[in-house]
């Protein structure tokens, strides 16, 4: 569980998140939407430490997570697995070493127990007989997968899921949804995904919060968001919908 109280968070005297309190929890699929610029993104970095908070509090289970030291937060985030806005691989590395990076990091295994562990995630995400390509010669799509083995390379209880489906075409999009929310299942992680896209609240969204304007607007569950007669968020579902219309021509 992470638990968010009272976040405050300002640049340059302009107020970004404005007493947001949250409750984020185990084995679900929690998720932040919002338009651009509401705040969300700095919401999720918040909660990560990308960021620091001006005023608040954020516990991962019963750890005060903003009031640790830079070596606390250190062993903390071996327990955090993060999925970048599109998947963040290195270049220069093939897709296995890709996935080694966070053990090779932050734990003292050999390097054939590493390729052990690496691959296992692989196949978990269904990624076979890549091990040696580059991400240059893979799709946008098993990309994303190898980013989400790499995420879950160090069997974390906590995973960070920034805008997951940018730049996917919507059929893959449903492919890595359902992956994280397995996954999500399979491990009981506590998951946080930050996204504009309806059909991943649709489709995984266990429990929803709507960022507005950098407050907390709207909290429910994908059942619910559709009878919600908030007029923020009722108009953000529409633009939403509209707009994924327009772009593929559903």
């Amino acid at each position: 569980m992470i638990r968010v109280d009272h976040i405050l968070k300002s640049f340059d005297g302009r107020v970004v998140l404005d007493d947001i309190s949250a409750v984020f929890e185990p084995g679900k699929t929690n998720l932040i939407i919002g338009q651009s610029g509401s705040g969300k993104t700095v919401l999720l970095k918040s909660i990560v430490g990308l960021h620091a908070v001006d005023e608040g509090l954020i516990y991962y289970d019963d750890i005060l997570f903003n009031k640790l030291d830079f070596r606390e937060k250190k062993a903390l985030r071996k327990q955090v697995g993060m999925l970048f806005q599109g998947g963040a691989l290195f270049d220069s590395a093939t897709v296995e070493e890709n996935v080694m990076y966070p053990l090779e990091m932050f734990t003292d295994m050999s390097e054939d127990e590493m390729r052990e562990r690496a691959n296992i995630c692989l196949k978990r995400v269904n990624i076979v007989n890549a091990n040696n390509l580059y991400p240059s010669e893979i799709s946008g799509g098993m990309q994303k997968r190898v980013a989400i083995a790499r995420a879950i390379a160090l069997n974390p209880k906590y995973l960070f899921c920034d805008e997951p489906n940018s730049g996917l075409d919507p059929r893959t999009s449903i492919v890595i949804d359902n992956l994280i929310k397995e996954i999500t299942e399979e491990y009981c992680m506590t998951t946080i995904v930050n996204t504009h896209d309806m059909n991943s609240v649709m489709g995984i969204g266990d429990k929803i919060i709507y960022i507005y304007q950098g407050k907390k607007w709207w909290e429910g569950t994908k059942e619910e968001i559709l009878q919600s007669d908030n007029v923020e968020l009722n108009d953000f579902v529409f633009a939403s919908k509209l707009a994924k219309r327009l772009r593929y021509g559903d």
